[in-house]
């Protein structure tokens, strides 16, 4: 990959979409991973406005700091940056108190894990509806097109999504080139959206390069019958997971009217 072209690229893309929808800049979430750190510094490398919303939901205290030192490495290396927490545990607390009772909380623990990222998506618009910004994405190609790793109408709910055309190697390379702190580009990859420790591989049970491989092997027709092992494990969960989420994927089905009922 030339590292160079494609920051450039992504970046004249970001400025010409903002310009050309009459807006003033961007608003992201800052999570403390590496594709917010790589989005928001390329949103900031427009030189346009950039909001950086820290919205903690119970947060582990690393992914905390580890946030809020980007956006302090943002403010000192570009102008028209401007940072925002907004503690949204209160409000996440509240809205559980007031939903019924399940009989095994168990059940629920991945629909309150994507009302955290609901909650977020919604703060995120009310500051962009009020600044006239836009929602940058921070998906990347495995997460968006791969095995549909988001949240929607959480973090699948933006305006634009910058480095949804990079695998997660590329966003990396890219962190490297752009000077993104090494505690980020070291950290784990984590939604953390369960409030522990667990990790993106923990939930998925495969690497990113494992899934990156496996993305491959589908596009270029393989099976789950051409391998064994742990390539065949690997494969067989980006398969499950590729199907599974397609509904992500693809655009909401519309029921079309027969014309002869019009």
């Amino acid at each position: 990959m030339q590292t160079e072209k494609v920051v450039d690229h992504i970046v004249n893309w970001l400025r010409d979409y903002a310009t050309n929808a009459n807006m003033k800049g961007f608003t992201i979430g800052i999570s403390g991973g590496i594709d917010s750190a790589v989005t928001s510094t390329l949103c900031a490398r427009t030189g346009l406005e950039l909001l950086c919303l820290e919205m903690p939901i119970h947060q582990a205290a690393n992914q905390v700091g580890r946030a809020s030192r980007h956006i302090e490495w943002l403010k000192s290396n570009f102008n028209s940056i401007s940072r925002l927490e907004v503690q949204l545990t209160p409000v996440f607390d509240s809205l559980i108190a007031n939903l019924p009772p399940v009989a095994n909380e168990e059940d629920r623990f991945m629909s309150l894990a994507n009302t955290r990222a609901r909650l977020r998506m919604t703060t995120l618009y009310y500051f962009a509806a009020l600044k006239g910004y836009l929602v940058a994405g921070t998906g990347n190609k495995v997460e968006d097109f791969g095995v549909g790793f988001y949240t929607k109408y959480g973090d699948g709910g933006v305006d634009l999504s910058p480095i949804a055309d990079l695998l997660k190697t590329e966003v990396y390379e890219i962190a490297k080139f752009l000077g993104i702190n090494d505690e980020i580009i070291k950290a784990a990859p984590t939604d953390g959206l369960w409030g522990d420790n667990r990790t993106d591989e923990d939930q998925i049970g495969a690497s990113y390069p494992e899934l990156e491989w496996a993305m491959k092997m589908k596009d270029m027709g393989k099976t789950v019958d051409n391998f064994n092992g742990r390539e065949k494990e690997v494969f067989s969960i980006f398969s499950r997971l590729n199907a599974a989420n397609q509904h992500k994927m693809l655009p909401i089905p519309v029921c079309k009217i027969p014309e002869a009922f019009l």
